[in-house]
C-alpha cells in the first residue's frame, strides 16, 4: 500500500507536469483577461434619462473609499497569500495549482460577468447628474426630455455602469472563494462545534461586505447593484471552488461505507484506503474528510494504488490496513456487546 507523505509533491518535482495538464484552462484563462479588456473599452448602453428621473440620481460626485487598485489586491493577491502560506506548510502542488487556478476563474470569470450586464444594462449611477451636467445646470432634448451632457464623456461613460457593482462582484468572488477555502482547511464541518473556526471562514466574506458597503456610502452604486454584485461573485466563486475541491462538509468523503455503525465494511478497490493510510493514524486521530484536499489529489492517490494493485491483492488489506482476519474479530465482537481496541479507536474518532 503506498504511503503517500507530505512533500512528495512539490512544485520542483510536478510543477511542470501540472501545469502541462491544464495548458489548455490557463489559455482559458488568457482568453478571459482579453474579453475583460474589451469589456472595458467598448461604450455602454446608454440607457434613456429623462429630466424627471434626475431626482434620484443627484447625489454628491466623489472619490471612492475603496479605489480601483486595491479591488485585485483584496480579491486575488489577499486569497492568493494565504494560498501560497498553506503550500509552504504542506508542501502540495496539487493544492497550490488547483487553488490558484479556481482563485483565478472566480474573479475573471465574475468579472466578464459583471462587465457583461454593466455594458448591456447602461443602469446610471447615484451621481449621474454630476457628471452629466458638472456645472448643475441641466440641459434636456426639448421633445424626449432626455438628458443632453455637458460633462466630460469619459466621466459620463462611467456613469452608465452601475449595475452590477463590481468592485462588490470582484471583492465576493477572491474572498468568496478564499471563505471555501479555508472552511477545507480548518474543516469547519467536522461536528466539533468550535465556533473560532467559522469566525475564520466568515471574516473573508466581512471584508467583501464591507466594500460592497463602501460602494452605497460613496453613492457610486444603488443597493440593488451591490446585492447583485455580491450573489453573483460568490456564486461563481462557489460552482469554481467545487469545480477543483471536494465540499468542505464532505465529512465522509473518503468513503462513507466505510464504517458503518460498529461494523466495518471495506475493499481493497476503494480510494478511501490511500487517503487513511497517507497521514492520519485511525487508532489515534479522527476520520478525517476530503474536504481538505483538490480532487487531483485524491486521484493521484488512487492512481497511485492501481499501480500497486497486485502488491495490494495479494495482502487482503483493506481500507484501514486491516486484514480479513481482524475485521471479522470486531465483526463478530461489535455484535456480542464487547468492543475491541481498534474499533474503540474508530469510534472515537466518529464521536464529536
Amino acid at each position: 500500500m503506498p504511503d503517500i507523505q507530505l512533500g512528495a509533491h512539490t512544485i520542483r518535482s510536478h510543477g511542470t507536469h501540472m501545469a502541462r495538464l491544464h495548458m489548455h484552462d490557463w489559455l482559458i484563462l488568457m482568453l478571459l483577461v482579453v474579453i475583460e479588456v474589451g469589456l472595458n473599452v467598448i461604450e455602454p448602453f446608454h440607457r434613456f434619462v429623462g429630466e424627471g428621473m434626475m431626482e434620484d440620481l443627484k447625489y454628491p460626485l466623489q472619490d471612492n473609499t475603496v479605489p480601483l487598485w486595491a479591488v485585485p489586491i483584496i480579491a486575488i493577491l489577499l486569497p492568493l497569500a494565504v494560498i501560497i502560506i498553506y503550500y509552504f506548510i504542506r508542501k502540495d502542488v496539487f493544492d497550490l495549482h488547483q487553488a490558484v487556478l479556481g482563485l483565478l476563474f472566480a474573479v475573471l470569470v465574475t468579472a466578464v460577468l459583471t462587465d457583461s450586464i454593466k455594458d448591456a444594462v447602461g443602469r446610471p449611477r447615484p451621481d449621474f447628474f454630476w457628471r452629466c451636467f458638472p456645472n448643475g445646470k441641466g440641459v434636456f432634448d426639448p421633445t424626449t426630455k432626455n438628458v443632453m451632457c455637458t460633462g466630460e464623456k469619459s466621466v459620463i461613460r462611467e456613469g452608465h455602469k452601475s449595475f452590477p457593482s463590481g468592485h462588490t462582484s470582484w471583492s465576493f468572488a477572491g474572498l468568496g472563494f478564499l471563505a471555501w477555502y479555508l472552511s477545507g482547511k480548518v474543516r469547519v464541518f467536522d461536528r466539533r462545534g468550535h465556533v473560532a473556526k467559522l469566525c475564520i471562514v466568515f471574516l473573508p466574506l466581512l471584508v467583501a461586505a464591507l466594500v460592497g458597503v463602501s460602494r452605497v456610502d460613496d453613492y457610486w452604486h444603488h443597493w440593488q447593484d451591490v446585492f447583485a454584485g455580491g450573489v453573483l461573485g460568490l456564486t461563481v466563486a462557489s460552482f469554481c471552488y467545487l469545480q477543483f475541491f471536494p465540499p468542505p462538509y464532505d465529512i465522509d468523503g473518503i468513503g462513507k461505507d466505510c464504517i458503518k455503525s460498529k461494523q466495518i465494511i471495506c475493499t481493497v478497490s476503494m480510494i478511501s484506503k490511500q487517503v487513511v493510510s497517507e497521514t492520519w493514524n485511525i487508532h489515534t486521530s479522527p476520520m478525517p474528510s476530503s474536504g481538505w484536499g483538490p480532487h487531483v489529489y485524491f486521484q493521484t492517490l488512487a492512481d497511485s494504488a492501481s499501480g500497486n494493485g497486485t502488491q495490494s491483492s495479494s495482502s487482503n488489506i483493506n481500507c484501514l490496513g486491516v486484514r480479513p482476519a481482524e475485521l471479522e474479530n470486531v465483526y463478530i465482537q461489535s455484535h456480542n456487546g464487547v468492543v475491541s481496541p481498534m474499533l474503540n479507536g474508530v469510534e472515537s474518532g466518529r464521536r464529536y
